[in-house]
């Protein structure tokens, strides 16, 4: 289960586990909307990432747990490797690198039925990407991609990652999945489990709770509008009945502010109510869900406005 008062770090190695096991992190990483958040939900078969067909939906490093068999896989979805026009995207990319560095297994994962082609990244993320401890390229929608494009990711990856297996996998269906995370399992180290069995994040429950709003923001409105969308939680009572959870949506201009809120409060409900809907799926219980939308100028760019928001700041002379 989830818990609201679990640390973002891992603990010391929960005891109780088998007396040999493995355990590591598994980092998804590649371009926006390849459908890394997709996977990661397969792979723990519960969603714990944003998952929508728009692209950049994945802020943050969402950690997610599976437990089975004696192996422990800590997933880590990653935000997608773009080109920053924001402050914001330097830090989602400088995330994305540092997880990359210090994963066990990095999943590099490839949209076959993209018309946009393979990907090309820069000279620096290339480097780290043929630098990762072990790499595994996944050719992901598998049940979309034409078989011209399948081949054309093969040869892809054999020429830029010579030395990294290839699976063909479709998160959506689930076709190869159980094949791919086989493969996983036997490239983690044996070690002492990170977390304690029944753990399926190490994210907190509000962090979850910002995620369904925001997700359902992007569900809702079109174009800027959903990127321009930070939530944070205020307040989250637990021991209230229903759980009492209040929570602002920050946008970055007085326009989108009226658009979020809607004619006579209209958006804003929808939005509440809908959100409200996957907060109870995800936490058991009722929910009294109180929102409220607040402008902050410019906030993408704001150093400040992001590390409130808790992203990592890159520092400017700090290659990311």
């Amino acid at each position: 289960m989830a818990h609201d008062d679990v640390p973002a770090t891992p603990p010391t190695p929960a005891g109780d586990a088998p007396a040999e096991t493995r355990a590591g992190t598994v980092a998804l990483v590649g371009y926006p909307n390849a459908g890394k958040s997709s996977l990661m939900n397969r792979l723990v078969e519960q969603k714990l990432s944003i998952v929508t067909p728009l692209a950049q939906t994945t802020r943050e490093r969402v950690l997610g747990i599976d437990t089975r068999d004696g192996v422990q896989m800590v997933f880590v979805d990653t935000p997608g490797l773009v080109e920053p026009r924001y402050l914001l995207h330097r830090s989602m990319l400088h995330q994305a690198m540092q997880v990359i560095h210090d994963s066990d297994v990095v999943l590099l994962l490839v949209d076959a039925a993209a018309s946009s082609g393979v990907p090309e990244f820069s000279d620096d993320v290339l480097e780290l990407l043929q630098r990762a401890r072990s790499l595994i390229v996944v050719s992901n929608k598998t049940d979309l991609a034409r078989p011209g494009q399948l081949a054309r990711v093969r040869q892809w990856a054999g020429e830029r990652f010579p030395a990294a297996a290839l699976f063909e996998v479709s998160a959506l269906t689930g076709d190869a999945v159980e094949a791919l995370r086989a493969e996983i399992a036997s490239r983690l180290p044996v070690s002492p489990y990170l977390y304690p069995e029944d753990d399926v994040s190490s994210q907190p429950v509000r962090f979850f709770v910002a995620e369904l709003v925001r997700e359902t923001a992007f569900e809702m409105f079109e174009k800027e509008v959903p990127y321009s969308v930070a939530v944070k939680v205020d307040e989250f009572r637990e021991a209230a009945t229903p759980l009492y959870i209040r929570a602002t949506l920050y946008v970055e201009r007085p326009t989108q502010k009226a658009i979020v809120i809607g004619a006579g409060g209209a958006a804003i409900r929808a939005l509440g109510q809908a959100a409200r809907e996957k907060i109870e799926e995800f936490v058991g219980a009722p929910v009294y869900l109180d929102l409220w939308v607040k402008v902050l100028p410019r906030w993408r760019r704001d150093p400040v406005a992001l590390q409130r928001f808790g992203f990592q700041v890159p520092n400017p002379e700090q290659r990311t």
